[in-house]
């Protein structure tokens, strides 16, 4: 049995891996829970899937679940995050913290050489190549939970890389794909959050509507599968049937397809190199009529170019696009910007900043915090 470390277990990703989880009791167990303070699903999840600990990133949450009297231990902060994910109990563990939040963890579980399910694009796109590197010295696999990258990754398995012409990664343009650039001066948050084809978090459901998401899903793949920029292209699809294609030097596409469902995914990486029955309905391309695919335009979508500009630069670039996004998009949320200050801030906040390599996940830490203070300043949030 293969026992499990889920963080953020009671977001979008983390109860998507307990229903797989439910469906199989006889393939995986859960070891170690964590989330940052929905202790009330946290309390259902614990008495359900009986963890060995749980752990909850805000420190008062964590007394809070405490004063239940759950028969678990119950830990607390980003220290207690970091040792659910490196339990000796623990063979995988699901990354699936949204943000900056969850490099830390993800890290400590690599150096305690635990296998990874990476559901949080930004440890890849703040410190992929010290993330990569150490698990390739440790010998632990990085299995991506991202629709798009588990596309890519399945097309490619067992493949030559040196065949590899590009990677092609689908996005449904979000909520905007039919507004005017004239008519995304006025949206609303909530507007922004009627996804048309995903059940997401807030802000991945904002960056699908600025295509932010898809941009860092290109440094991701970047990182992941170690392929330049200029071969890592993104193409509309607003069917969201294909996730993601793969291209080979003789012209020939291999495409990933299923409903949209993020327990397709999550089931591959905790089942690979096997698959698990029963997990999504069958596809019916018939009953669907018709597939499409649109050219993202890049002045509707400015967040595209941001990502490759980023890429370009290289070095805590990418680290600060993605910390300044975070600030912006929560400050569109509080309906303190518009929805098209999000990427002037984000560019604004790449503007100041010099990029260097950075040695230690610390370092990265460091550039994160300081382009956070900056999106602040730019946007007129106090920072003192």
């Amino acid at each position: 049995m293969k026992r499990l470390s889920i963080l953020g277990s009671t977001g979008s990703i983390g109860k998507n891996t307990l229903e797989v989880i439910s469906s199989h009791p006889d393939r995986f167990g859960v070891a170690a829970l964590a989330a940052r303070n929905n202790i009330e699903e946290l309390e259902s999840q614990v008495r359900a899937f009986k963890p060995d600990v749980v752990a909850v990133l805000d420190e008062s949450a964590a007394r809070a679940l405490r004063e239940r009297g759950l028969p678990v231990d119950v830990l607390a902060g980003g220290q207690g995050i970091v040792e659910a994910a490196v339990l000796d109990s623990v063979d995988m563990v699901v990354s699936a913290i949204a943000g900056s939040a969850g490099l830390v963890p993800t890290h400590a579980a690599i150096q305690a050489g635990k296998d990874i399910a990476l559901a949080t694009k930004e440890t890849l796109v703040m410190a992929g190549d010290i993330i990569m590197s150490e698990a390739s010295e440790k010998g632990v696999s990085i299995i991506p939970v991202d629709s798009e990258h588990s596309a890519v990754f399945q097309c490619l398995d067992g493949r030559d890389m040196n065949e590899v012409e590009r990677l092609v990664l689908t996005a449904s343009g979000g909520a905007f794909l039919r507004s005017s650039i004239s008519e995304l001066e006025s949206v609303t948050p909530s507007d922004a959050l009627k996804h048309p084809n995903w059940d997401m978090g807030r802000k991945i459901t904002v960056d699908s509507a600025t295509l932010m998401n898809k941009g860092l899903e290109v440094i991701e793949a970047c990182r992941l599968f170690n392929m330049p920029p200029e071969k890592v292209d993104v193409i509309l699809h607003p069917q969201s049937i294909i996730h993601s294609m793969v291209e080979f030097i003789d012209g020939s596409i291999i495409a990933q397809m299923s409903v949209p469902d993020m327990k397709g995914p999550i089931a591959y990486a905790l089942s690979y190199p096997g698959r698990l029955g029963g997990v999504l309905p069958p596809l019916n391309l018939a009953g669907i009529g018709e597939l499409t695919f649109e050219k993202p335009d890049r002045n509707k979508y400015p967040a595209l170019s941001l990502t490759y500009e980023a890429l370009r630069a290289g070095g805590t670039m990418p680290c600060v696009l993605n910390a300044a996004n975070e600030i912006a998009v929560e400050a569109f949320l509080e309906e303190r910007i518009p929805f098209t200050g999000i990427t002037g801030v984000v560019s604004d906040t790449m503007a100041e900043h010099r990029s260097v390599k950075a040695g230690s996940i610390e370092e990265v830490l460091k550039v994160s915090e300081w382009a956070k203070r900056k999106a602040k300043e730019i946007i007129g949030i106090d920072v003192a």
